[in-house]
């Protein structure tokens, strides 16, 4: 018997397994499964992601109409949100929407981490060694009955996929709220109020703001902006700019048409 497992494991069985599996398993889009000649994202699907437009306000990153030159929006100029800036990668529809939806409800992250990936080149060229990321904690409650910290992993992920550092245990979540999408325009601001805060205690031992200079608080959608808002208000105490960064965002039909013209996914 261990002769012939010892068989198996030469590059011939390696090589007789990996056609059983695509057999048995054929390369499939990982957002709609379709079948298709290798793994990854199907032209259908790769039509439908798109990318949030880089002209915007800087500050709270709505899209701003063509023609106009970028500056402060006219809603940043008359009350400004806590952060500095805000980035988003993608418009939350189509195939970026499923996949989120299907990563928060059902743990599946492949199509999730395939858009990440594909996000490097930005992801580079937004963020550096110099930076942390701080995702949005979720109340304890509902983080064990569901057994994840979607914020964190996504955190995680971008950190991997860019070399900044990360952290989950600086942002703290106050008290038990409302799911924020249950609840609709002003409701959404008044509920999250006085959610977060940072966790003195940890930054008094060996600090890990050693050589930080920039803060990003860390969400998965961006909708009314409320969350973000009050969690990077929360951490303006830490002495750094803060930052905030979404891997999608949520378009009103106010905001026009996304400009979809691209050579690839995040260039």
């Amino acid at each position: 018997m261990l002769v012939r497992m010892g068989r198996l494991s030469t590059k011939r069985g390696f090589g007789v397994y990996g056609r059983l599996k695509a057999l048995l398993f054929p390369p499939a889009c990982l957002f709609c499964h379709t079948p298709m000649a290798g793994d990854g994202c199907c032209p259908d699907c790769y039509a439908g992601i798109h990318v949030w437009p880089r002209h915007g306000c800087p500050r709270c990153g709505r899209q701003l109409p063509e023609g106009v030159d970028e500056g402060l929006c006219g809603h940043c100029l008359n009350r400004p949100p806590a952060q500095a800036g805000t980035t988003s990668l993608l418009v939350y529809q189509g195939p970026v929407r499923e996949a989120i939806l299907d990563w928060k409800l059902s743990g599946h992250h492949a199509p999730v981490r395939w858009l990440i990936d594909a996000a490097r080149p930005r992801l580079r060229e937004l963020l550096s060694e110099h930076d942390l990321l701080l995702p949005v904690p979720m109340p304890l409650s509902r983080m064990r009955k569901s057994g994840q910290h979607h914020a964190a992993d996504l955190s995680r992920w971008l950190a991997e996929a860019s070399g900044c550092h990360w952290d989950w245990r600086i942002l703290r979540r106050i008290g038990e709220q409302a799911r924020q999408s249950s609840l609709a325009g002003r409701q959404r601001w008044n509920n999250l109020r006085k959610a977060f805060a940072i966790d003195d205690d940890y930054l008094t031992g060996q600090s890990p703001l050693h050589g930080i200079e920039r803060i990003w608080i860390v969400d998965d959608i961006l909708t009314s902006g409320a969350t973000l808002h009050y969690a990077a208000r929360a951490a303006t105490c830490i002495g750094r700019p803060v930052h905030v960064l979404s891997l999608a965002r949520t378009k009103s039909d106010s905001q026009g048409e996304v400009d979809d013209t691209r050579r690839s996914l995040f260039r």
